[in-house]
């Protein structure tokens, strides 16, 4: 039984190692939305909100989410008795129309917090089955061909299963061939983020002679009807990711043969029990899936290390090591991966790694707590 008395809402701001350029924009920095839960009990764990500081992946914005979570999903949960964490999502979803990741950040928190109850690991938890998973990398949009191969070149001696290069219109096609002739067997893919159009597709097209392992979310992202179009000139696999805010939406997918492997983000899909959900259709269907990543700290990468553990996540996810994105995580240990490219799956009790209270407060730009009455 669970049941929540308070939640802390904070806000850090840290800077990233090196810019990170997508077809949207470029981050220099990062605003993280963390969240502390406690129960009556006096158990304790932390979760992260992963909206972003502006509505340029989806609608959603660190912003809205805030108030969301203040005003709609805390008094839909606070003091009330779950039996089982899954038992959340029906509560945060009726009469209660998107804000998927503010409902993410409380539903996968109380994930969390039942596995720290139970003292058992959260992968655990959620059914996961794999000890290490393997791990890409994204590489944000260079400058040049050239930077982008040397870019490519050194996180490939370092072990990344999946090399994902960012492209944009007319950064694209040359970009991706000076990769793949400069790395002739790297696991590479290419993630558009809604950049093109159909207008595109015999640009696109062309990216077929790469032997990429995808193309992810190349056209808006609520279009399944273009995907699918653009899908039969391609022999590259769409991945869809934007576009899968749902089960429903997987479904829509596998009907209309609008891709051929999913990115499942748990904190896009509204949490643990849709991102579970989407995996066993897709396992199913016969549809690969992998566990993207926004960009989060120590914290947000426990939940995604946790779903990446259920065994239809056989493609490499954005689970890279903390130092790839940071001077110093949040937690303890941080994320590393070994020489062949794996994440180990943490089998302590809840999230697996201790959250450094300290550095968060010293890097604090705000801060509220909401009790139950």
């Amino acid at each position: 039984m669970i049941r929540l008395k308070q939640i802390e809402m904070i806000e850090i701001q840290v800077p990233l190692r090196e810019p990170f350029q997508i077809s949207s924009g470029t981050q220099h920095d990062r605003r993280i939305f963390l969240l502390r839960l406690a129960d009556f009990d006096g158990h304790e764990v932390w979760a992260e909100c992963v909206a972003t500081e502006l509505p340029t992946y989806t609608y959603e914005t660190i912003e809205g989410a805030w108030i969301a979570i203040r005003d709609w999903v805390a008094p839909r949960v606070l003091g009330v008795e779950f039996k089982e964490p899954k038992d959340v999502h029906p509560v945060l979803e009726k009469n209660f129309r998107g804000h998927n990741m503010a409902k993410a950040g409380i539903e996968m928190g109380l994930w969390g917090l039942d596995a720290t109850i139970k003292g058992i690991a959260l992968s655990k938890l959620i059914w996961g089955t794999r000890e290490k998973i393997p791990t890409g990398i994204s590489i944000g949009i260079q400058a040049s061909p050239e930077a982008l191969v040397e870019k490519a070149k050194k996180v490939a001696q370092e072990g990344y299963r999946k090399l994902k290069l960012k492209i944009k219109p007319g950064m694209d096609v040359e970009f991706v061939r000076a990769v793949r002739t400069a790395l002739p067997n790297a696991p590479l893919m290419a993630d558009a983020n809604n950049a093109y159009t159909l207008d595109d597709a015999a640009t696109l097209a062309k990216l077929d002679e790469f032997g990429l392992i995808m193309l992810e979310q190349p056209l808006d992202w609520c279009d399944f009807v273009r995907h699918a179009e653009l899908q039969k000139q391609l022999k590259t696999p769409i991945c869809l990711d934007e576009s899968i805010s749902n089960v429903d939406r997987a479904q829509d997918m596998i009907t209309l043969k609008a891709g051929k492997i999913i990115n499942i983000k748990p904190g896009r899909v509204g949490g643990f029990r849709q991102a579970i959900a989407i995996h066993d259709l897709c396992q199913k269907n016969g549809i690969p899936v992998w566990c993207g990543g926004m960009l989060e700290s120590g914290i947000g990468r426990a939940y995604n290390v946790a779903l990446a553990s259920l065994p239809n996540f056989s493609l490499p996810g954005d689970v890279s090591p903390s130092a790839r994105y940071w001077e110093k995580d949040i937690v303890s240990p941080e994320w590393t991966m070994d020489s062949e490219g794996m994440v180990t799956v943490p089998t302590g009790p809840g999230i697996g790694v201790t959250v450094d209270v300290n550095r968060i407060d010293n890097l604090a730009v705000r801060r509220e707590t909401i009790g139950a009455s």
